[in-house]
């Protein structure tokens, strides 16, 4: 598909604009229209939401949030390269776009987006885990967002939705399916982007829950999940043991045995550790 909007193929864009991909800003780009209108797709019925999306780029996903109605899409892009090509969208979609030059990890969106909110993006690679942890630990839940459809190479992708006992189970996962539905909605091959990463990608849509699955409060079960798995070879009366003098104690109380490791431990149980280290920390003996 050369055009989804009138507009020029995408190729014919980058050319006309420099937009060369610059690794140093984790740039690949992706440039079949088809797959960037499929991309906007999954992040469902668009037409009364507004839509964030980080690292546009010469605009292929923006192209494709548009065309499939999204309310308003508001891009942010670091790269400035990028303003003219993307402000060509914006005149094609009079009102419906909105572009900020910036840093995204500086930007509030909720100044500039009315909820319903949903975040759709080609994420860059140096900043995508950054963003997708911030955006599943606000201290307050709900958060701002109903879904995220976020694409990351695949290996992280497969992390986010792993399940206990697999190579790749650990904090991200935890972290995503505490407060989060989370799966893996497509793969892409690294010769669908410009310039071909090394790598596969993977698109993962995640669906904001009500409430979290098991109480516990999001600064201690980040940091009980971090030191697991930061040492996730060792024993977690090991791993654990800075958290609290009485940690195999608080280990047998959560059901957990002091000689696992991290990667046997599911959600249930590392949220009933969590509760039980607050409960420590309030009332020390």
């Amino acid at each position: 598909m050369s055009s989804i909007d009138g507009l020029p193929p995408l190729r014919d864009v980058i050319a006309r604009h420099d937009l060369r991909a610059k690794k140093q800003l984790g740039q690949n780009f992706l440039l079949d229209l088809n797959l960037t209108a499929k991309i906007a797709r999954q992040a469902g019925d668009l037409s009364q939401c507004d839509v964030l999306e980080i690292g546009p780029g010469p605009g292929g996903l923006t192209r494709g949030l548009l065309a499939e109605g999204a309310r308003h899409v508001l891009a942010i892009e670091k790269d400035a390269r990028a303003l003219p090509a993307l402000a060509e969208i914006a005149a094609a979609y009079p009102g419906r776009l909105t572009l900020i030059n910036d840093d995204a990890l500086k930007i509030d969106p909720l100044a500039h987006l009315t909820p319903p909110i949903r975040i759709a993006a080609n994420l860059p690679y140096n900043i995508g885990t950054e963003l997708l942890i911030r955006w599943l630990t606000p201290p307050d839940w709900p958060p701002f967002w109903e879904s995220l459809t976020l694409m990351f190479q695949k290996e992280v992708a497969e992390r986010i939705t792993a399940r206990p006992g697999s190579k790749a189970y650990g904090r991200l996962a935890l972290l995503a399916q505490w407060r989060a539905e989370a799966r893996i909605v497509m793969t892409l091959p690294p010769e669908a982007f410009v310039p071909a990463p090394k790598v596969h990608s993977a698109v993962i849509h995640l669906t904001a829950l009500p409430e979290p699955r098991f109480p516990a409060d999001p600064k201690i079960l980040s940091h009980v999940t971090a030191a697991a798995f930061n040492q996730r070879r060792k024993m977690l009366r090991a791993s654990l043991r800075g958290l609290h003098p009485q940690i195999e104690s608080l280990l047998e109380q959560a059901g957990i045995a002091p000689t696992s490791r991290a990667e046997e431990i599911d959600l249930e149980h590392f949220c009933a550790l969590a509760r039980l280290v607050e409960s420590a920390k309030r009332n020390p003996e």
